[in-house]
């Protein structure tokens, strides 16, 4: 008999009964259902890691959805597969999952959910992006390249794993072409640009603070009970989730150090931790005397609250926490920046452009690059040079001075054995 519903529950890495298991955070989703597998025979697919019972529930529902057109296999159609896919690779991110999801509603069920997995071919693929290349969003501007490179991920992963399974003989996505999607430059709030955003409303896509800017915006927001999290965004560049995942047992105060290794991500309908982002995020970040002087005061106001409120404060041990003692959620995080900043009356930027700025700012202190890689936590040291070295503008002057100053040297020194003539250049530069 076909299961109509998918058997959900909860496991831990604990031997025997686990009383922790009632506990938020503690143990992890399952769901079980029977489907007819890649073999052709029905079987019972077990699949867990998820973060919440309605999350374990959806993704068995996804899988049964999967099954209604047939046994999952080369006959399959493209929409079967992708939800099969969906619902049974347990290697996909929670955060990364969602966007995958997405991506199939939206854009690959519509277009390719029909065809049969084993027909499926570049020419239709190549149509598909097409016709999304001339598709509007919400905002009635065209799809960006970076969304395109996103669905073709997601099609390409699904794809892939197919062909691993066997049951196409290569990916139909692999040869496609997308035109290349810019990395993101930041832009620093010079004087023209901020004329011109008080004139049109113009303003960069990836904006950045100089440094009296920031400074501006910090003496603004120093009453702000999250004061500490905006300066340790705008001087050492964590994300927004990691802001939020911060425990105090991360932090070694007497060593001047703060420790990343968790992020905060909402996952159906809750916080959740998670690991950070790649290898290279999990990282240990030094702190200034400054930064150590603000957690110390942070972390004494904290406990009075506490004391305060009693039974009533959610001791979760966070660092940065709601009224109550909750954690903060990464969402809240954005939504109280922005506010922040429309009230400061300063240009506008992103709270991740914080992130941006934080390099900068690294970069007019001097500070060598294979640093500022390890401060912000990217693998690759060229995607800190493309995407997050927008310099100040006085480090241009420096440099174009600097860059002078050296020809200079080297032409005077030789001016002896030059006649005056040819080298009156000299006098005028």
């Amino acid at each position: 008999m076909r299961e109509t519903h998918p058997v959900v529950y909860k496991r831990c890495g604990c031997t025997g009964r686990c009383p922790r298991l009632l506990e938020d955070g503690h143990g992890s989703w399952y769901f079980a259902v029977q489907v007819r597998g890649l073999s052709g025979r029905r079987e019972r697919v077990r699949r867990g890691g998820y973060a919440s019972g309605g999350e374990a529930e959806q993704a068995g529902r996804q899988l049964i959805a999967a099954e209604q057109g047939g046994p999952i296999g080369a006959g399959c159609t493209v929409a079967q597969w992708l939800r099969y896919w969906l619902a049974t690779d347990q290697g996909i991110r929670p955060r990364t999952r969602q966007g995958y999801a997405d991506h199939v509603r939206l854009h690959l069920v519509p277009a390719l959910g029909r065809i049969v997995l084993s027909e499926l071919s570049a020419r239709d693929v190549r149509r598909m992006f097409t016709a999304l290349a001339g598709r509007r969003n919400r905002y009635g501007r065209p799809l960006a390249s970076a969304t395109l490179e996103r669905v073709r991920a997601t099609l390409r992963a699904a794809l892939n794993e197919a062909v691993r399974d066997g049951l196409i003989d290569g990916s139909p996505a692999r040869a496609l072409r997308l035109p290349a999607a810019p990395r993101p430059r930041a832009q620093v709030w010079t004087d023209r640009w901020v004329a011109v955003w008080k004139a049109t409303g113009e303003r960069p896509t990836v904006a950045v603070w100089t440094i009296s800017q920031l400074v501006a915006f910090l003496d603004g927001v120093r009453e702000d009970p999250l004061f500490p999290l905006w300066w340790l965004a705008a001087l050492r560049g964590l994300r927004r989730g990691e802001l939020a995942g911060l425990r105090w047992v991360d932090l070694s105060l007497e060593t001047a150090e703060l420790a990343v290794v968790q992020q905060l991500v909402h996952v159906g309908g809750k916080l959740v931790p998670f690991p950070p982002k790649s290898a290279a995020s999990r990282r240990t970040i030094a702190l200034d005397p400054q930064t150590v002087r603000l957690l110390r005061r942070h972390e004494r106001d904290q406990r009075a609250e506490k004391t305060r409120r009693g039974e009533a404060w959610d001791d979760t041990a966070h660092v940065f926490t709601r009224q109550g003692g909750s954690p903060v959620a990464p969402d809240y995080l954005t939504y109280r920046f922005h506010r922040l900043v429309q009230r400061s009356g300063l240009p506008p930027v992103r709270l991740h452009d914080l992130r941006h700025g934080a390099v900068t700012i690294a970069l007019a202190a001097h500070v060598d690059l294979p640093v500022v890689q390890d401060q912000v936590g990217h693998a690759s040291i060229v995607l800190t040079a493309d995407t997050y070295t927008s310099v100040l503008p006085e480090l241009h002057h420096r440099a174009a001075r600097a860059t002078a100053r050296l020809v200079l040297s080297a032409a005077r020194r030789t001016a002896r054995k030059v006649r005056r003539g040819r080298c009156g250049w000299m006098t005028q530069v």
